[in-house]
């Protein structure tokens, strides 16, 4: 048991040697995949088709470390609702993907990653304004056991001087390698833990954040939610040994093949959703008739795998009657498949509804 509160967590930086050779290296190839990753992206003209799948299979993955489960299918038909009336774990879903944009819209503006950007990507995660934590009581249990592993501050004065502190650690330009760098903020958000609710999905925007803030990527593409349920117990495992060991360079080591391997599986997805949006634009200008198809239409199919006839009005497509009509071609010719929701059709991106299923089942070791 691990009752004693935490109110002399250390402020950073760590006074520990941190880049030792083990660490370097890795860092390299950690920086190598991601440089890959962003240059990748880079080439992509409509670079929101990619985001937008891959921040939903963010949204949902980083949501299920919360024991926050929903599907896909739940996901992509609640953006088909005006109403807003979904189940409560896909609402925890969306407002996740609300929070990253927030985040990536504030840090682009400012040029800067503070508490207050903080405290607002969470109050748009759990859609109240408790804010940073003011009363004792927070503890960290192990899910299985019952058994308290971490008691963080309890402190408001001392959590926010941390949040000071991390602030400072995090927009300061130095010489340490960034990868590293995230390693340890990510370390300190945790053991702060400034928040009643929210504080894992809210640590885990940070660190895509802070990799956009350092020119790492030029999107916020890059999302180690995947790897941290593949690898939940070492997860835990290695924050908790900087904690009672002060063993910097295993959770170091750790983080950096997070990033290493989900650059290389990030990657992957986004070459498979462009390689079958190019394949369905050639395929569809060759069996549509020259007078419905366009480049964009078929694009739009990419921006999610379900659509129905508003999505071309809004996007300025075609107008009612000639977006219902491109879009029944495209379902004779075996692009889109429809069912009927109440009154409305909708239609599915088959191929690309099977690719970001597969994507999913992969996380599911």
């Amino acid at each position: 048991m691990n009752n004693k509160t935490n109110n002399e967590l250390p402020l950073l930086p760590p006074k520990e040697k941190l880049e030792t050779i083990a660490v370097l290296r890795k860092a390299i190839k950690a920086n190598t995949e991601l440089a890959k990753l962003n240059g990748y992206c880079s080439t992509i003209p409509n670079e929101n088709i990619l985001l937008n799948a891959i921040i939903l299979k963010e949204a949902k993955t980083s949501s299920e470390i919360e024991n926050i489960i929903t599907t896909h299918d739940e996901i992509y038909k609640a953006l088909l609702k005006k109403d807003g009336k979904y189940d409560s774990e896909t609402k925890e879903v969306l407002n996740y993907r609300e929070a990253i944009w927030q985040g990536y819209n504030l840090i682009t503006e400012t040029n800067i990653l503070t508490t207050k950007t903080i405290v607002e990507i969470q109050e748009t995660l759990e859609k109240n304004r408790a804010g940073i934590r003011k009363l004792p009581g927070t503890k960290l249990m192990n899910d299985q056991t019952g058994e308290v592993i971490y008691t963080p501050p309890d402190d408001e004065k001392i959590i926010r001087d941390l949040l000071r502190n991390l602030e400072d650690y995090i927009n300061i330009d130095d010489e340490i390698d960034p990868l590293i760098k995230l390693a340890i903020i990510h370390y300190q958000f945790e053991s702060i833990h400034p928040f009643y609710d929210g504080n894992g999905r809210t640590g885990r925007i940070i660190n895509v954040l802070y990799l956009v803030l350092k020119g790492l990527l030029k999107s916020p593409i890059l999302y180690l939610s995947s790897y941290i349920i593949k690898n939940k117990g070492n997860y835990y495992n290695y924050l908790q040994k900087v904690r009672d060991e002060n063993d910097w360079e295993s959770w170091v080591m750790f983080m950096l093949e997070a990033i290493e391997k989900t650059s290389l599986e990030t990657l992957s997805t986004v070459k498979s959703i462009r390689d079958l949006m190019e394949e369905t634009i050639e395929y569809c200008r060759e069996k549509m008739p020259k007078t419905s198809y366009s480049k964009e239409l078929i694009e739009l199919l990419f921006v999610q795998p379900y659509t129905k006839i508003d999505f071309l009005v809004n996007n300025n497509i075609a107008e009612r009657r000639t977006a219902s009509k491109y879009l029944s071609q495209l379902e004779e010719i075996g692009v889109l498949e429809s069912f009927k929701s109440w009154k409305e059709k909708i239609y599915v991106n088959k191929k690309l509804y099977k690719l970001l299923r597969g994507s999913e089942d992969n996380t599911k070791d």
